[in-house]
C-alpha cells in the first residue's frame, strides 16, 4: 500500500528526528547507564502512530514496593509530626508563593513586548548552558560534579 506524500514526509521527518536524538543521546557518555535505544514502530498496514520505546542493556535492581510505601507511610504519619504549625506555615507559604508568582507572570504577559524578550533571554541562556556544559565531555563531568556537590550540601552530608 502506498502512503500519501504528506505521510511519507512525516515518516522521513520523524526518522530524522529519531536519528538526531540518538546522536545527541550517544554524545552523553558521562552517565553511568548506557544510552537508551529508540525505535519507530509502524502498524501492520497503515502508519497510524509513532511509538518511541526506550530500552537499556542494564537491568534495574528490584525495589520492594511494599517496603518503600511502608517506610513512606511511617515518615508521613500526621501523628508522628511534632510541630504541626510549621507544616501549616510552610504549606500556606507555598500556596502564597505560587499565587504570587502566577500574578507576576500574568503581569509580565500583559506588557506587549516583554514576553518575547523574556523568551529570547531564556533561549539565549539555554544556548549558553548547552555550549558551556554539554558540548565537551570534560565540561559535562564538571557539571555532574557540581550537581553532586550541590546534592551533598542540600542533604547536609558535606
Amino acid at each position: 500500500m502506498r502512503l500519501s506524500g504528506k505521510t511519507d514526509q512525516r515518516i522521513f521527518a520523524l526518522n530524522s528526528i529519531a536519528s538526531k536524538m540518538m546522536d545527541l543521546i550517544s554524545s552523553f557518555r558521562c552517565f553511568d547507564h548506557p544510552p537508551p535505544s529508540l525505535s519507530l514502530i509502524e502498524d501492520s498496514n497503515r502508519f497510524k502512530s509513532v511509538q518511541i520505546r526506550a530500552s537499556s542493556e542494564e537491568k534495574p535492581t528490584p525495589v520492594e514496593v511494599g517496603e518503600m510505601f511502608a517506610d513512606l507511610k511511617e515518615k508521613l504519619r500526621w501523628d508522628a509530626i511534632e510541630d504541626k504549625s510549621t507544616v501549616f506555615l510552610y504549606g500556606g507559604g507555598a500556596i502564597v508563593a505560587v499565587w504570587l508568582s502566577s500574578m507576576v507572570v500574568e503581569a509580565i504577559n500583559s506588557v506587549p513586548l516583554l514576553p518575547k524578550v523574556m523568551e529570547l533571554v531564556g533561549l539565549g541562556y539555554t544556548g549558553w548552558f548547552v555550549y558551556r556544559y554539554l558540548r565537551v565531555k570534560s565540561s559535562r563531568k564538571e557539571l555532574a560534579s557540581d550537581i553532586e556537590t550541590l546534592k551533598k550540601k542540600i542533604a547536609g552530608s558535606e
